[in-house]
């Protein structure tokens, strides 16, 4: 596409996706590496802009990521220098660089205008890999022990963050998780074809080698109670998610088989190339057995976020028969609107994963109106009805269309339609936290809940969000920790404990 503005010498260019036909047939990530000169060159677009909004907690990169620096060291060909500037403020870009929506392009002041924004994602991912390649993500050196111990809780963007930035102070660092492997939705919520697990494995062995201390299989609270872990720890962060989704209890037919939430399908299904990366047979199942796999089947996914692309993704690599997405919403503009979405606020767009070129029909304004049984207690179809939605006195009115109502075919239904917050757990009562009325917890603006010496931080304090505010959260809440602890110095933390997220949907 030319350049609306005229005056750049490069357009905004992305590395060809791997082909629909070789990618869907197995679970590798979708983009391949980008050449170099590709890299420099979309980094070349970034220019002195004078305010770079890019990197602004109010509209860009919470996490205030130097993006102009490290374009302009790219640019030069300054890798080594460019390494050091991106992990001054982010732990993991390598995660942040696949998996984040970006809030950082749609403040890019290229897209003024209808123009279009650096590729900041790309050559963050690019720089990452680049380091990771020749063995520049080594250890760093851990000064000496402070005698003080932490217990982090979940293993998630958030937990892993607060734990590096903690043992990089001195402190002895033990990280907590259920389950069978460091992660959390990092290593089973999200597929392959976004994040492939090497990632992961290759920044828990740098964190291991700064003295990061991983206990899997623990569930705290039951495994492992709060006046144990209190017993030996001087601090204790809570870090365990927001994952309790949400559901759709009234509407007929919900209690038929084949009906679930998108995580079950998710985890189900990362286990199995898990399994199979490791040589072992495994089928996609639920906790009690029950079969949950797409192949052969008639999927209807109801949602129109990450979580349901991801289950579109998924289906599509397990041999769906067919696939529908289900959106609320009308369908979004392609463009931003600018009397609705000024630049550099974040944009209400038609979002296209790479999973929608890969097939199945999305679906939008409409809501479901009942689970259809077979007779037998199973689905076998969903009754939809077109709907038109509305918001009055911060209330969200649907209402259906008389005579629109219709009849889709499915075996498996997930439900893709949000989060309502941390689950409830055993842990909670035992450290005396509760969850407010959105289901996360509240903490005061040294990252403490009610419970001294127990701290909070990402989607469990913030309810489900971005990686890059689960990242910043951790290290802000590393960060009051040390404080707490006495320790000696600061750790970098830009966010506050009040900070509000970008309004992402």
């Amino acid at each position: 596409m030319p350049d609306p503005n005229g005056f750049l010498r490069y357009n905004r260019r992305l590395p060809a996706r791997r082909p629909v036909p070789v990618r869907i047939s197995d679970w590798r990530e979708v983009y391949p590496p980008a050449g170099e000169d590709l890299v420099r060159e979309q980094a070349t677009r970034c220019m002195d802009c004078g305010i770079p909004f890019c990197h602004s907690d109010t509209a860009g990169c919470p996490l205030g990521n130097r993006i102009p620096d490290w374009n302009d060291l790219v640019r030069t060909g300054n890798w080594d220098a460019a390494v050091e500037s991106l992990h001054a403020t982010n732990n993991f870009p390598e995660f942040t660089g696949r998996l984040c929506p970006a809030p950082c392009e749609a403040a890019c002041v290229l897209g003024i205008g209808g123009g279009e924004p650096v590729t900041i994602k790309q050559v963050e991912v690019e720089i990452a890999d680049a380091a990771a390649a020749r063995g520049a993500l080594r250890p760093r050196p851990v000064p000496a022990p402070s005698g003080r111990s932490v217990a982090v809780v979940g293993s998630g963007p958030a937990g892993l963050a607060a734990a590096q930035q903690l043992a990089r102070a001195g402190h002895a660092v033990t990280v907590y998780e259920r389950d069978d492997a460091i992660g959390g939705l990092l290593r089973y919520g999200i597929p392959d074809f976004k994040l492939e697990k090497r990632h992961i494995d290759q920044r828990l062995a740098q964190l291991s080698a700064e003295g990061v201390r991983f206990r899997t299989g623990v569930n705290v609270g039951v495994d492992v109670t709060a006046e144990q872990l209190r017993a030996e720890h001087d601090a204790v962060l809570l870090a365990c998610g927001a994952l309790q989704g949400r559901d759709t209890p009234g509407t007929p037919g919900r209690h038929l088989r084949g009906v679930h939430q998108a995580m079950h399908h998710l985890v189900a299904a990362n286990r199995v190339v898990a399994a199979a990366g490791e040589g072992r047979p495994a089928l996609a199942v639920l906790p009690d057995g029950t079969p949950i796999d797409a192949h052969g089947r008639h999927i209807v996914i109801i949602g129109g976020g990450d979580t349901a692309a991801d289950c579109l993704g998924v289906a599509h690599r397990q041999g769906a028969a067919g696939v529908h997405q289900l959106d609320l919403y009308p369908e979004p503009p392609h463009t931003r609107d600018e009397a609705r979405d000024p630049w550099p606020t974040w944009p209400w767009l038609l979002r296209s994963y790479p999973a929608h070129e890969e097939g199945g029909e999305r679906v939008f304004a409409v809501a479901v109106q009942e689970f259809v049984d077979d007779g037998t207690g199973q689905v076998r179809a969903v009754r939809i009805a077109e709907v038109t939605v509305e918001k009055k006195d911060g209330r969200r009115i649907v209402t259906a269309l008389p005579g629109s109502e219709r009849e889709i075919p499915a075996d498996l239904v997930l439900l893709a339609i949000g989060f309502e917050g941390t689950e409830e757990q055993p842990l909670l009562d035992q450290f005396g936290v509760t969850r407010n009325a959105r289901g996360a917890v509240d903490a005061r603006a040294d990252w403490q809940t009610d419970a001294d010496g127990v701290f909070v931080a990402g989607d469990m304090h913030r309810g489900a969000s971005l990686i890059v505010w689960a990242i910043a959260e951790g290290r802000a809440a590393a960060a009051a920790i040390h404080a707490y602890l006495g320790g000696v110095g600061t750790l970098a933390a830009p966010v506050t404990a009040s900070a509000q997220p970008l309004a992402v949907r």
